[in-house]
């Protein structure tokens, strides 16, 4: 269950970020989603973390789950002191490389529907972490791209799979 609850927020802050990009949503008004989504990721990491089932996969999962609240996080601190956002692109280069492993870990070693999409929602967030670098670190002029592919991330690896897991239907 907890995994629904954070891949929903997941799904709503990448859709309303993406709308950010594309200009639909104040910079500042952007923090709240941000801040709220690092808090729930943060939560459930930690939960996983030190809860009383906390075994090797479970930190695995903590770890993994605290670079999406680091990376919401830097987000809302990023409008609140209005910089350029730099040193967020250089972690998300980290993110990126980090988990492009999980990303074929999972694939390979899938052996169910809900493996298997989580295999693809680790390389589609890879692809969408590395945009990030060549956006702000690297200040490629990709904004729009950018906006679109963290828009439809959203819906496809955040929202409907988060929705769906807390109805019980995945």
């Amino acid at each position: 269950m907890l995994l629904g609850f954070a891949l929903l927020y997941v799904g709503a802050v990448l859709f309303l970020n993406g709308l950010w990009l594309m200009g639909k949503i104040d910079d500042r008004e952007i923090v709240v989603i941000n801040v709220v989504s690092g808090f729930v990721t943060l939560c459930v990491a930690l939960a996983s973390a030190f809860g009383a089932a906390a075994d090797a996969a479970s930190i695995k999962s903590a770890a993994l789950t605290l670079l999406f609240t680091t990376t919401y996080l830097w987000v809302a601190y990023n409008r609140v002191v209005a910089v350029d956002g730099r040193g967020l692109g250089w972690f998300s280069l980290f993110v990126a490389i980090t988990v492009v492993p999980i990303a074929i870990e999972g694939l390979a070693g899938a052996q169910s529907f809900t493996e298997t999409w989580l295999g693809l929602n680790w390389a589609i967030w890879a692809v969408l972490w590395f945009m990030y670098f060549l956006l702000l670190a690297l200040k490629r002029p990709i904004l729009q791209a950018t906006a679109v592919v963290t828009l439809l991330t959203g819906i496809v690896t955040g929202w409907l799979p988060g929705f769906l897991l807390l109805q019980g239907l995945l």
